[in-house]
């Protein structure tokens, strides 16, 4: 799944992916983020670069934010969200149709913020201090990785059933919701050149589910495209249960009615292994996308409806928290990323909030 900025910079889903500025990852070994330690200090030199990391809100800018949400959150009538949710697929393939895979980036930051998609790639995020949500690297020379522990063949072995499905002689599965043309799945078959790697990719979009397969880059040897409907509690996977290694959201839990999203979390726990992990990125409250939104777009606190007819939540650490663990996950990582984005050209700045959250099967 996955609106457009003013501006050159967006949201993950309808906007231009500005996320991480790294080049493609050769397959034996990890590209050090060119942001990630940008730190503003002074003011004044805001315009020297494209972005900031890590920045602090004053207490000004939380309460203007805060206000300026509260003036918008009034909602549509229960007939207009009733409507926008029945229709959610057709909005999706539409927006598919329009921008086919023009739209979006490859996600080669991927490999840096999560390491399990690449387990040749010896780095990973320590736990962060959620009280600066800054992101720290460390070296994983003494310390085994979460890839190393959902890929031993005891913890293969729990899951894989009598039955034949796609990647079961595999030896490390990935699942990611919400892949809408690829721009994830791809780069992980580029990048992990794994040869027990298998992935499977989906989307409620048959337009976007479509688009992956055509790709002159999809090898039905070692992927598999399905079309799935998260919110719908009856729809079954192609995938037994306890078999997945690493699942993935990428800013599409935000894309669910938040009535259905514990629902939805509470079935992909249960297609991973003991040890296996979900990786979550997503928009967090009060980023730019929330604040850009106009009277007469919201649905419910803090979801809204786009121009478009797509929805989107904005999250809070607890509340991702709160269904990760009400699901029966344990936390690895749970931290907000604040960014400050530039346009010099322009002379804007533009305030992101991303969270970012690891959980794994105990």
């Amino acid at each position: 799944m996955a609106a457009p900025c003013a501006v050159s910079v967006s949201d993950e889903a309808h906007d231009s992916e500005t996320l991480q500025n790294t080049v493609e990852l050769p397959a034996h070994g990890c590209k050090r983020p060119q942001f990630g330690t940008r730190y503003l200090k002074d003011p004044n030199q805001v315009f020297q670069h494209n972005a900031w990391d890590n920045v602090e809100w004053t207490e000004e800018q939380e309460l203007a934010a805060r206000q300026k949400v509260l003036e918008n959150s009034q909602p549509l009538p229960l007939e207009k969200q009733e409507e926008y949710d029945c229709r959610a697929n057709d909005y999706w393939n539409d927006f598919y149709k329009i921008h086919e895979n023009r739209f979006f980036k490859d996600r080669h930051w991927l490999f840096t913020e999560f390491p399990e998609l690449a387990p040749n790639c010896r780095q990973q995020q320590s736990p962060q201090s959620e009280s600066t949500g800054k992101i720290t690297t460390v070296s994983l020379a003494t310390e085994s990785p979460i890839s190393d522990v959902t890929t031993s063949p005891s913890a293969a072995a729990l899951s894989v059933p009598n039955g034949d499905f796609p990647g079961s002689s595999s030896t490390y599965r990935i699942l990611e919701v919400g892949c809408g043309v690829g721009n994830t799945v791809f780069p992980i078959l580029k990048t992990n050149n794994d040869p027990g790697l298998f992935v499977y990719c989906c989307d409620f979009s048959n337009t976007a589910v479509e688009l992956v397969k055509t790709n002159a880059e999809y090898d039905p040897d070692r992927c598999f495209a399905f079309i799935h409907d998260l919110s719908e509690e009856t729809a079954s996977f192609p995938i037994p249960e306890g078999s997945l290694d690493v699942i993935v959201l990428i800013f599409v839990l935000s894309a669910i009615h938040p009535n259905k999203m514990q629902a939805s979390i509470r079935k992909l726990a249960q297609l991973l292994k003991p040890g296996g992990v979900l990786l979550l990125r997503d928009y967090g409250r009060y980023d730019m996308a929330q604040l850009r939104f106009k009277k007469g777009r919201c649905l419910s606190d803090n979801f809204y409806v786009r121009g478009d007819g797509t929805r989107v939540f904005f999250f809070t650490q607890d509340e991702l928290h709160h269904m990760f663990t009400e699901a029966g996950l344990d936390k690895v990582q749970n931290l907000v990323d604040r960014r400050l984005q530039v346009n010099r050209g322009k002379q804007l700045t533009m305030y992101r909030v991303w969270i970012q959250c690891k959980y794994r099967k105990p």
